[in-house]
């Protein structure tokens, strides 16, 4: 279902969305629908999902267009660096975990204490990192604690 009045326009001032250059606009669409609740404000070109005040917003790879020359977009690849990811805050995050994992995610951890906040990851169907957190000790001035060093 189209909702072309949800589409993040804004009238004054800006609106901050999230691009995602996916393999399968369909599938990758389904999914931040079903796992986050949003709904899908444009299926194709671009596709358009509204998750809770944002947009994430998703069409295949491609290579340079006239607006940005030099640029080649692809989804990850499997074993890819990751230089950024989406960050979801929620407010109980043991029943968004197990909500999300009945409705297929595949976490890469429980989640986990971390001082300041709990949390966890996942990944999308194309394989970009999700991070989903809940404060706890930063709401006390608690920092997170910090990983040991890798070598």
């Amino acid at each position: 279902m189209t909702d072309l009045p949800d589409l993040p326009a804004p009238e004054h001032g800006l609106v901050v969305t999230q691009f995602l250059t996916v393999r399968d606009v369909r599938v990758s669409s389904q999914f931040y629908a079903d796992v986050f609740g949003g709904s899908v404000v444009l299926p194709e070109n671009p596709a358009i999902v509204r998750v809770a005040n944002t947009w994430i917003i998703m069409n295949p790879g491609g290579g340079p267009t006239p607006d940005k020359p030099d640029v080649t977009l692809r989804a990850p690849e499997a074993g890819d660096p990751v230089s950024a990811f989406l960050n979801v805050r929620v407010a109980d995050i043991a029943a968004f975990y197990a909500d999300a994992r009945s409705k297929g995610a595949q976490f890469l951890t429980k989640p986990l204490d971390r001082g300041a906040e709990l949390r966890c990851y996942l990944r999308d169907p194309d394989g970009y990192l999700i991070e989903i957190g809940q404060a706890t000790g930063l709401l006390h001035g608690i920092t997170a604690d910090q990983s040991p060093p890798t070598n």
